[in-house]
């Protein structure tokens, strides 16, 4: 069981901690209902970060984890990536702290999450939970930098600042894996490949990967590896069964050469996968639904159809088996989806012990391409 609040996040210098408030702004109240959700979202993305002081928790008898390599390093992961993009932003912290909590007990022990997410404070609340569990040595952390506000880009610079800033967050002193969040063409790469260089060799990072790279960019940064900079081990990219020609072109070929683990994200297709959406009447205000919402045609509901045949003739949900055909595919380690509550978390665990067979596969492959 979860103890001790985590409502807000902030930085704590010396005695004094900062403290943000959840209250609604008087003045949102004025605007149209679409513009207001929006403010409000915004701002809680920008609101200052804390630091939590829960007391330690006791985690619950853990269930024993099937484990992928990614590449050739010595990361040993979990086939499901816990997505923590919602965390501090859409979840709030108790919440988080569950999530993490069930994925724990189920066997996870992979997190993925970034600098930019919710400004920070999913980097703070995996830091609050990993603290208060004494569990850092058993986690695997992939977190991306490029993206927040204190330290854009992928100069030099930046990149040193955003990864001390997420260690500070993070409370530890090293991050397992290092994404590139986004390709930044005003920097040469061998300057940000160069940078990583050093994090590499004093441990503060374990290994770099890449986020949002072409096919093209991919093979320059591994011409530049070859001559002794920093290699990428491990990309990701947007790959679901509503979304399959932006991978399985060029960038494929590319992965599978250069021997990369492949990390697909929007893995669930912003939830359309769960099957949760069937028509308009499904739809909330939301924005992850208002995204669910371009796969609600004709094609969408053929797959979602054959998805959840496949998933009755399983026993698991649709998001079950919408991983596992992912699982299925060559160079995938381990797709990144999210929950917004602790039971949600089960089905996507579930996806690794998941085996589909040929008739699944071509099935789901003939209706989704």
């Amino acid at each position: 069981m979860v103890t001790g609040g985590v409502a807000g996040v902030g930085v704590q210098n010396g005695d004094r901690t900062a403290t943000s408030t959840t209250e609604p702004d008087p003045r949102l109240d004025v605007l149209p209902l679409e513009q207001r959700a929006a403010a409000e979202a915004l701002a809680l993305q920008t609101r200052p970060v804390q630091v939590q002081h829960t007391a330690p928790v006791r985690l619950p008898k853990r269930a024993a984890g099937i484990r992928r390599t990614i590449g050739d390093t010595d990361l040993t992961v979990h086939p499901l990536a816990l997505g923590c993009s919602v965390f501090g932003w859409t979840t709030d912290g108790d919440t988080a702290m569950a999530i993490l909590d069930r994925h724990w007990e189920l066997g996870g022990n992979f997190l993925d999450t970034a600098d930019s997410y919710a400004a920070g404070r999913s980097e703070v609340l995996i830091g609050s939970w990993m603290r208060t569990r004494g569990v850092r040595d058993d986690v695997v952390i992939s977190t991306k930098i490029g993206r927040n506000r204190d330290n854009p880009g992928l100069s030099p610079r930046s990149i040193v600042g955003a990864v001390h800033a997420s260690l500070e967050r993070l409370g530890t002193d090293h991050i397992d894996l290092l994404h590139f969040h986004f390709d930044d063409l005003d920097v040469p790469l061998e300057e940000s490949l160069g940078a990583m260089e050093m994090l590499i060799a004093d441990g503060t990072v374990g290994h770099l990967a890449a986020s949002n790279f072409t096919a093209e960019r991919l093979m320059e940064a591994r011409v530049l590896a070859a001559n002794g900079l920093p290699r990428f081990v491990a990309v990701e990219t947007p790959y679901n069964l509503m979304n399959r020609v932006s991978y399985e072109s060029s960038l494929a070929l590319v992965t599978r050469a250069q021997g990369l683990a492949v990390m697909p994200y929007f893995a669930l297709a912003h939830g359309f996968l769960t099957g949760k959406y069937h028509s308009k009447a499904d739809l909330t205000d939301s924005i992850r639904a208002g995204r669910a919402s371009a796969y609600l045609n004709r094609t969408g509901l053929k797959v979602l159809a054959v998805l959840e045949r496949i998933a009755e003739d399983h026993g698991v949900a649709p998001s079950t088996i919408a991983l596992a055909w992912l699982l299925a595919r060559e160079g995938v380690v381990a797709p990144v989806a999210s929950a917004s509550r602790p039971d949600q978390v089960d089905a996507l665990v579930a996806a690794a012990a998941v085996r589909l067979g040929r008739a699944d596969m071509v099935d789901l492959d003939k209706v989704s391409a």
